[in-house]
């Protein structure tokens, strides 16, 4: 009996790839708190020429420990489907997720400071619901769903509910995750579908039933 195997990335490599960058943010708060340091000046500050470094930081950056703990599982699940799914867009998806959505901030949010990976978050939540929807294969339709059964409640989080929250941030990444969906949707090749030695034989017994 022989199968063809799923034209997917490698899933222990892609988990451990999300563990890093989640740790990485931890080490990052902890630092901070440990330090005493306030870090909320390496988030992004709108229009601010010396705050468009920001752009670079902001994503590691969490003001609370209530605040990265709401991160760190999403970023954990999503950023595993991402790279262990979408293996060849994975690069492109993240590179423009970090850094788009706290461009886009810069230019248009709030003066005030933006900090935090929830921009990145939601822009994986509606990246990987959209492609999902878009490819329509068995694997991609199924995390996407997955996705949206988990963290569909981050649609409310685009609009501007809480003064102390960046829906900017939120509606940044979404947008970005929504356009990038379109971009990239045929970019990683599909999985192939199983096929096994059974399915040959039914093809037999169906032909020779049409012959006789």
């Amino acid at each position: 009996m022989q199968a063809t195997q799923l034209s997917n990335g490698n899933f222990r490599l892609s988990l451990l790839l999300a563990f890093v960058f989640t740790l990485l943010i931890w080490i990052i708060w902890i630092s901070g708190e440990l330090c005493e340091l306030d870090l909320s000046h390496y988030g992004v500050f709108p229009g601010q020429l010396d705050a468009l470094g920001g752009v670079f930081t902001a994503p590691l950056i969490h003001g609370s420990l209530s605040h990265v703990l709401a991160n760190s599982l999403p970023l954990l699940v999503m950023l595993t489907i991402l790279f262990y799914v979408y293996p060849k867009s994975s690069p492109i998806v993240l590179i423009t997720l970090y850094l788009g959505s706290g461009l886009i901030v810069w230019l248009i949010a709030r003066p005030a400071w933006h900090f935090g990976a929830s921009g990145l978050t939601h822009g994986l939540m509606f990246y990987l619901f959209t492609i999902g929807i878009l490819r329509r294969d068995a694997l991609s339709s199924v995390f996407a769903m997955t996705v949206f059964f988990l963290y569909g409640g981050m649609v409310w989080g685009i609009f501007p509910t809480d003064p102390g929250i960046s829906y900017e941030y939120h509606l940044a990444g979404a947008a970005l995750g929504v356009l990038l969906a379109f971009i990239l949707r045929n970019f990683d090749g599909k999985p192939e579908v199983k096929h096994y030695d059974w399915q040959d034989e039914d093809d037999d017994i169906i032909s020779e039933e049409w012959q006789e």
